[in-house]
């Protein structure tokens, strides 16, 4: 746990900006108003190839956290995750939508609940920001699939937690999860306690996480939110995925090798 808070507070303030941008053509940015966060946010929005010349096509949509993470290693704070060059190998039929986080508010946008140590606890609005703001907007500005089937929320250590959350908060907007080296840890007994209250769960999740992440928590974390999950319906419909990567590390290397399973598995 020591060695995650060290990268989550790091990765608040750090950035590489020594390089050229490797955000491809099909990324473009917007800022918009966030009155549940008092603030504007930046987004990044990635277009699949074919997106200007199929024009009555719609897309299903991936929202994703850290978006200074996900298309450019000039914003990323220790690599990126490529997700632009490898929708595009795939030819994915996808539009994602990411979000900056708040800087020094990454933590307590990015979490449930209250951490007695650490504080926190700002992920509602943050969620609201997300499908009271966020999604009307980018429903009415590109052609999207608006159902809870074809909207995904997508990510790692914090993002990875208000990810889970978000799917038990708006389980009739996130059909799908992407859920990589999830922070359960800190907000543990909140996040089981508000498993274990909910019935009828029916969001698809893919898990990832590695087994040297820095504590041994991460993975049996993963492996109780996995059992959770399973008792609220049959194992046989198939809607989680669970991968735990031997020697895999909570960085973006993870993140990044993974991603495309995640997608492919999901979509």
């Amino acid at each position: 746990m020591k060695f995650i808070l060290s990268f989550l507070f790091t990765f608040l303030f750090c950035y590489s900006n020594a390089q050229e941008s490797t955000a491809s053509k099909q990324v473009t940015t917007f800022t918009i108003e966030a009155p549940q966060l008092k603030t504007s946010k930046k987004i990044w929005v990635y277009l699949p190839k074919d997106y200007s010349r199929n024009t009555k096509k719609k897309y299903p949509v991936i929202y994703m956290h850290d978006a200074q993470n996900l298309f450019d290693a000039k914003t990323s704070y220790v690599g990126e995750w490529n997700i632009d060059e490898t929708l595009d190998s795939i030819n994915a039929q996808v539009i994602v939508i990411g979000i900056e986080h708040g800087g020094d508010k990454r933590m307590e946008e990015l979490t449930p609940f209250k951490n007695a140590k650490y504080g926190g606890g700002n992920a509602d609005n943050y969620l609201d920001f997300i499908v009271k703001t966020l999604k009307p907007y980018v429903d009415k500005t590109y052609r999207t699939k608006i159902n809870a089937s074809n909207t995904a929320l997508f990510g790692s250590s914090l993002g990875g937690l208000v990810s889970f959350y978000g799917a038990l908060k708006y389980p009739e907007v996130f059909g799908k999860i992407g859920c990589f080296s999830p922070s359960f840890w800190f907000n543990r007994k909140e996040m089981f306690d508000l498993m274990e209250t909910t019935k009828n769960f029916k969001t698809k999740v893919y898990f990832l996480c590695g087994d040297n992440e820095g504590d041994d928590d991460m993975v049996r974390d993963l492996n109780n939110m996995e059992y959770q999950v399973n008792t609220k319906r049959c194992e046989c419909k198939k809607l989680n995925k669970k991968i735990i990567v031997k020697g895999g590390q909570h960085n973006e290397k993870l993140w990044r090798e993974g991603f495309k399973k995640a997608y492919l598995w999901l979509f």
